[in-house]
């Protein structure tokens, strides 16, 4: 079993940076891929970012890249989503993932999900 926390959220105007951070416990000896969604009231859970057990392969939705970056202290067992230029469509709760099967943007492939930090971008 893996356990995931995220932190890191809070309110931003238009234009502003948030780090998220993403911290497993528990069954950590293995490397897990793990995905960053987000998902915006009344709508569907959406892809974000995600990146490989080593931290060497890294995907993002067209809607983030450029303005978000996915990293990865393995030591920490931290995995961070850097995100830079941020718009008020940004705002969503952003939830980390982890997976045993490799890199995805589909979300069946991820076996433990964290609770959630909100992001609000205010324009």
């Amino acid at each position: 079993q893996v356990q995931l926390v995220e932190s890191g959220g809070g309110l931003v105007q238009a234009g502003g940076s948030l780090r998220l951070s993403c911290a497993a416990s528990g069954r950590t000896d293995r490397n897990y891929a793990v995905g960053w969604f987000h998902q915006a009231p009344g709508k569907e859970r959406e892809f974000v970012a995600a990146i490989s057990g080593s931290g060497g392969a890294t995907y993002y939705a067209d809607s983030v890249k450029g303005r978000f970056t996915i990293s990865r202290d393995n030591a920490k067992n931290t995995v961070y989503l850097q995100m830079n230029s941020l718009k008020p469509e940004d705002t969503a709760v952003y939830y980390c993932a982890a997976s045993l099967y490799g890199t995805s943007r589909y979300q069946d492939i991820y076996h433990y999900w964290g609770q959630g930090t909100q992001v609000t971008v205010s324009s």
